[in-house]
């Protein structure tokens, strides 16, 4: 999902270090102590939205009212990861990527106790607050340690911790909230958090190579008009996966009638479909620049509609699912690449743009369906909110980017691409 989002950092992280050649005793370790932080994130992030009747239940709110906690997660990545990105510029990424963990483990661990709903509101803000500044960190130490030319594929295998959390590590903590309590997810997502936090001390290389750079560069991309409609493209076209992805429970047990142990496996069919969209749609963003992102919106529109007449039937349901997962998933390496493209020189900054508008999307999807809830349309009413929203991004990218040439970039010139970043790359997560 985010290995196009970092490709052009990971290639200038290589360009700073083509004098040298790094010694890592071992990178293979270094590389699964990252995946263990994206897989705990990953898991804390969607394993949320799996348990929100739980948590709602429990702390006696209606469900609308329980998507705050989503919500609030999704802005703590907004406005956290560059936040944070800006602040840490300098930093050794070693030593943030180990105060990120910490801080993970700090929001965590407090949603596992908030006593009320405004606490956990809290609670996973703080939590969101991490994860873009860790993927980002995460890309550096990546290109970093498997040298030149072999950045995207080291970024990708790290990924493949968020791909293993969409499929199996938020269905096994849904399995423990409804086994155990919601508070038993949180807790299981803070004991992986550790064992990633261990990982990340024994294992990070110790260098004054990963020491960080001035962002100057990257804030002047701001000024660009195209970076600011990608962004609007995504925030507004990707809202429908988690205008779904956020309620799937009650879509399972009040719209289809099934009983909850049927929710884990809704949860993998839908991450089973996000991994193999993520995969076919890295290929079509690195052969066509538009294709992937109309093909991926158009075809979830359809799907959206499906949901919204018969969802109400298992056998309609689980497919639909899994085909909304991956043709949103085809769609988002295309944003990614040409959001990276508008600005080459500011891959750091694009890269937590990037992932806060996705995040935006979280929000907007959460919120919309919430809307939707409260106005009594039914349970499955919520897909009606994202068809909305993904129709209005698709219309915005035809019209204002498809037939609008984009700005010629300012600043440094981008480094030159090598074969095996992106195109070329393979890996748990990444896209070929």
């Amino acid at each position: 999902m985010h290995q196009h989002a970092y490709e052009g950092q990971c290639t200038a992280e290589e360009a700073r270090h083509a004098s040298t050649k790094p010694t890592i005793r071992h990178p293979k370790l270094t590389l699964l102590a990252l995946a263990l932080g994206t897989f705990a994130i990953g898991t804390g992030e969607f394993g949320s939205n799996g348990i929100i009747q739980l948590f709602a239940s429990d702390l006696d709110v209606s469900i609308p009212v329980a998507t705050y906690a989503i919500t609030a997660y999704a802005i703590g990545v907004v406005l956290g990861s560059p936040a944070i990105i800006l602040l840490a510029a300098r930093a050794n990424r070693r030593t943030l990527l180990i105060g990120l963990i910490v801080l993970f483990l700090v929001g965590n661990g407090l949603s596992a106790l908030a006593p009320n709903i405004a606490l956990l509101v809290v609670c996973r803000f703080v939590a969101g607050s991490v994860q873009g500044a860790f993927f980002g960190a995460g890309a550096v130490v990546a290109a970093y340690v498997y040298g030149p030319g072999r950045g995207g594929k080291a970024f990708a295998t790290v990924m493949g911790g968020l791909t293993v959390a969409t499929i199996a590590g938020s269905p096994l903590g849904t399995l423990i909230g409804q086994s155990v309590g919601w508070r038993a997810t949180y807790w299981t997502v803070v004991a992986v958090g550790l064992l990633a936090g261990a990982a990340l001390v024994a294992w990070l290389p110790r260098t004054d190579d990963l020491r960080g750079s001035s962002v100057a560069n990257e804030l002047r991309a701001l000024r660009r008009g195209n970076v600011w409609l990608m962004v609007a493209v995504a925030a507004l076209g990707i809202s429908s996966i988690f205008a779904v992805y956020t309620f799937i429970g009650p879509f399972v047990t009040d719209a289809a009638r099934r009983d909850a142990s049927l929710i884990p496996l809704a949860l993998a069919v839908f991450g089973l479909g996000m991994a193999v969209g993520n995969h076919l749609g890295g290929r079509v963003a690195d052969r066509h620049e538009n294709r992937g992102l109309i093909w991926g919106y158009g075809a979830v529109l359809g799907l959206l509609v499906l949901i919204g007449l018969a969802g109400g039937n298992l056998a309609v349901l689980l497919p639909c699912l899994f085909g909304v997962g991956a043709t949103m998933m085809y769609a988002i390496p295309t944003i990614q690449v040409r959001l990276t493209g508008f600005a080459p020189d500011a891959p750091t900054l694009m890269g937590a743009l990037n992932l806060a508008a996705l995040n935006l999307a979280n929000s907007l999807g959460a919120i919309g369906g919430a809307v939707t809830l409260d106005a009594g349309w039914g349970t499955l009413s919520t897909v009606w909110a994202g068809f909305v929203l993904t129709a209005a991004g698709l219309l915005l990218y035809v019209v204002a980017v498809v037939r609008r040439a984009p700005a010629p970039p300012t600043g440094p010139a981008r480094p030159r691409r090598r074969q095996t970043i992106g195109s070329g790359s393979t890996g748990p997560g990444g896209s070929a």
